[in-house]
C-alpha cells in the first residue's frame, strides 16, 4: 500500500472538500433529480402505464416539459449545504485516520480506513437530512403539477412552520442508514485504487488525472451499489404526507415489498449509476486539484 499523506489539515480539507462537492453538484444533479422522480412517481391504476417507462424516458419528459432548467431543480438546497458537507465529510474521514494511528507515520488498513469512511457518514448528516428533504420536495414538486413551494428557503420555511424542526429533519435515520456504511465504502474503495493505481516508486500526490478521475468515479460506483436501498426508502419517506408512515422507514419497507417487490428498492438504479461515476470523478478530482493549490499557496495552513 502507497504511503498516505501526511498531515491532515482540518482547514484544507473543510475548502478542498467544499470544492469537491460543488464540483459533484453540477454535474451530478440531473440524473439525481431523474433518480428522485423515478424513486418517487406513483403506483399506475390497473391498465395505467407509469408516468415514467425509465431512465431516459423521465429524462425526455423532464427535457420537453420543463427545459434543462427541470433538469436543476432543487439544485440551491444542496449548492447551499454542499460546501459545509464536504467540507465536514472529508474531514471526518481525515479525523477517523487520525484516531486509529498510535503515529502520525502509521498506514492504516482497508477496515480502518472503511470505518474512518462511517465516521464521515455520521459527520455529514446533520447537513445531508435538511437538504435532501428540500431537495426531494422541490424535484418531485413540478412532477406533480402544484407549486407549493417557491425555492429552497421557502420550503425551508413552510417545513417548519408545519412540523418545527422534526419536519426539516424529517429522515435523518434513513439518511445514517444510507451513508454511514456508504462513505465507508465511498473512501475505501477511493484510497484502494489510489494505492494500486500508483506507479512504484511515486507518491499518491503524483497520481494523474485521468487515474484520478477513475478512482473517483469508481468510488462513487461502489458507494452507491450500497446506498440505492435505503436512499429509495428516504426519498419515499422524505416526500410523504405527514402521517402517512407512522413508524417510518419499516412501514416504507413493508409497503415497497408487498406492492412492488423487492425490485422497487433498486428505482432509479440506472439513473444512479450513469450518474456517479461522472459526478464522482469531478468530485475527487475538484479536491485533489484544490488541495494542491492549498498546499501551494498556504503550505503551512
Amino acid at each position: 500500500m502507497a504511503k498516505q499523506p501526511q498531515p491532515i489539515s482540518p482547514l484544507k480539507n473543510f475548502f478542498a472538500g467544499g470544492f469537491g462537492g460543488v464540483c459533484l453538484v453540477f454535474v451530478g444533479h440531473p440524473l439525481d433529480t431523474i433518480k428522485v422522480r423515478l424513486q418517487t412517481q406513483p403506483k399506475p391504476q390497473p391498465g395505467q402505464a407509469p408516468l415514467y417507462s425509465g431512465t431516459f424516458d423521465c429524462f425526455r419528459k423532464t427535457l420537453v416539459g420543463e427545459g434543462v432548467r427541470g433538469l436543476y431543480r432543487g439544485m440551491a438546497a444542496p449548492i447551499i449545504g454542499v460546501t459545509p458537507m464536504f467540507a465536514v465529510c472529508f474531514f471526518g474521514f481525515g479525523l477517523g485516520k487520525r484516531l486509529q494511528q498510535r503515529t502520525p507515520d502509521d498506514v492504516l488498513t482497508y477496515p480502518q480506513l472503511f470505518a474512518a469512511g462511517m465516521l464521515s457518514g455520521v459527520f455529514t448528516t446533520v447537513i445531508m437530512a435538511p437538504g435532501e428533504r428540500i431537495k426531494c420536495l422541490l424535484q418531485i414538486q413540478a412532477a406533480t403539477g402544484e407549486t407549493k413551494y417557491s425555492g429552497s428557503l421557502d420550503c425551508a420555511k413552510q417545513l417548519y412552520r408545519e412540523a418545527g424542526i422534526r419536519g426539516v429533519y424529517k429522515g435523518t435515520v434513513l439518511t445514517l442508514m444510507r451513508d454511514v456504511p456508504a462513505s465507508g465504502m465511498y473512501f475505501m474503495t477511493y484510497e484502494w485504487l489510489k494505492n494500486i493505481l500508483t506507479p512504484e516508486g511515486k507518491s499518491l500526490s503524483d497520481l494523474s488525472v485521468p487515474r484520478i478521475l477513475f478512482a473517483g468515479g469508481l468510488a462513487g460506483i461502489f458507494n452507491w451499489a450500497v446506498a440505492i436501498p435505503p436512499d429509495v426508502l428516504k426519498s419515499r419517506f422524505q416526500t410523504a404526507p405527514a402521517g402517512k408512515y407512522p413508524n417510518g422507514f419499516r412501514d416504507v419497507l413493508r409497503e415497497l415489498i408487498r406492492e412492488e417487490g423487492v425490485a422497487s428498492l433498486y428505482k432509479g438504479f440506472t439513473a444512479v449509476m450513469i450518474r456517479a461515476f461522472p459526478a464522482n470523478a469531478a468530485c475527487f478530482l475538484g479536491f485533489e486539484v484544490a488541495m494542491k493549490f492549498l498546499n501551494w499557496v498556504a503550505p503551512g495552513l
